[in-house]
């Protein structure tokens, strides 16, 4: 079966299988599924279907990155990665960009102006060596089979099968010559996976196929119900990115950065244990070091620093944010705590406003989106205000309306729960 992969995937790429023949295939892979030893197989050649970073032994213990499959307000890479290389630990992240409510993490870092995503692997490698960090987009020479085999997955309807999303997710991550990896799984009404049960199958097959490959991989099982964070949509992400860098983030992101990088910083053993290493990951956070190699990344990779010397940056002030923009601010009409926040309606919203991409190839508005006031278990008094929206044309009625509704109020107080709700690897 290895032999056949290795000849599907060279096929792949140089051409000689076509569309049809390799569409039955992916078809044949979501109906039947692949065994772990052919996932594994699948990955491995797809990884080596271009080229892979390579790192000096005196180092290569120390690359690291995370994987998130994504959710409303998640913006967990663009302060733990730099927390990491604050701590020591090396990160290639290579990231993409977003199809659906919010954009993906380049979309966010081109938020900031100039700043450049495009990297060659060798300069990829001299970021990386010299500041700890980069966060770039996948270039044409790493694994050029996924680039086609999710195009057809895109329009075949195949893009849910398990086996082919582990295979396109770690193949990516392994090009990156990692030694260790965790993986954010999120569950709920606004992830990927709906269901906790088929999260918790493609964590499985993911964590199975990384360690197959060498990798020491974690994954943690996350709920996607109301956003992470107070912000959705690019700008506003940035800005609460570097609020948490410094050490005045929401609860809810600042747990998720430090219980993930914990989990990395101890299986590179630069921490004796995973609580270890959130708590310096935490102090990373609090003693600036963090958003040092935050501010070294971005003007490495020619982003205008200047927009983050102001302390009103941290208000939602400064350098980010379109002055032409309009803002509606939604209150709530009765007392109470806050109990839930529907973070797929709000989702809709944004992609609506332009905060997301509704198909490929369409652009993103970085400024647009919205800002919570509260979060869950938060007590609201009538007529206090919980969300702004940040937009360019007017609003509807019936989107203020439906918007209302989103939130749901309790007579009785609410205590926010974790959301982490498994680690396994």
């Amino acid at each position: 079966m290895s032999e056949a992969i290795r000849d599907l995937i060279q096929g792949v790429v140089d051409g000689s299988l076509s569309d049809d023949e390799l569409t039955d295939w992916l078809r044949g892979v979501c109906d039947e599924g692949l065994t772990e030893p052919e996932t594994i197989a699948l990955t491995k050649e797809m990884r080596d279907s271009g080229d892979v970073l390579e790192w000096g032994s005196e180092i290569s213990g120390l690359i690291v990155d995370k994987h998130s499959t994504g959710g409303v307000g998640d913006k967990v890479s663009l302060v733990l990665a730099p927390a990491l290389a604050a701590c020591g630990l090396l990160v290639p992240m290579i990231s993409g960009r977003g199809l659906g409510h919010t954009g993906g993490t380049l979309d966010k870092l081109e938020s900031i102006p100039g700043l450049k995503v495009k990297m060659d692997a060798e300069g990829i490698r001299q970021q990386v060596e010299s500041i700890g960090v980069a966060m770039v987009g996948q270039s044409d020479a790493l694994v050029p089979a996924d680039r086609r085999m999710y195009a057809l997955r895109d329009v075949t309807g195949t893009v849910a099968s398990i086996p082919l999303i582990t295979s396109s997710i770690v193949s990516k991550k392994a090009a990156e010559g990692l030694s260790a990896l965790v993986l954010d799984v999120k569950f709920g009404r606004a992830a990927f996976m709906v269901e906790r049960e088929r999260a918790v199958e493609l964590a499985r097959s993911m964590v199975n196929a990384a360690n197959g490959m060498g990798i020491h991989t974690t994954a943690v099982l996350t709920s996607m119900d109301y956003p992470v964070g107070c912000a959705i949509g690019n700008s506003l992400e940035v800005l609460e990115s570097v609020e948490t860098l410094c050490g005045s983030g929401p609860d809810d992101l600042e747990e998720l950065v430090c219980v993930q990088g914990g989990l990395l910083l101890h299986a590179t053993g630069m921490a004796e244990d995973a609580q270890t290493g959130a708590v310096m990951i935490h102090d990373s956070l609090q003693d600036g070091s963090a958003f040092e190699r935050f501010r070294e990344m971005v003007k490495a990779q020619g982003g205008d620093t200047s927009i983050f010397e102001s302390d009103a940056t941290l208000m939602r002030g400064l350098g980010l944010m379109d002055p032409d923009l309009n803002t509606t601010e939604l209150s709530v009409g009765n007392t109470g705590w806050v109990e839930d926040i529907d973070a797929m309606a709000i989702a809709r919203v944004c992609l609506g406003l332009g905060a997301g991409r509704a198909r490929l190839g369409d652009s993103v508005d970085h400024s647009v989106g919205a800002i919570l006031e509260v979060q869950v278990g938060d007590r609201l008094e009538e007529g206090e205000p919980w969300m702004v929206l940040y937009h360019r044309d007017e609003v509807d009625r019936g989107t203020i309306e439906g918007l209302l509704g989103s939130i749901t109020l309790s007579d009785e107080e609410v205590r926010p729960e974790s959301r982490i709700e498994e680690v396994f690897d």
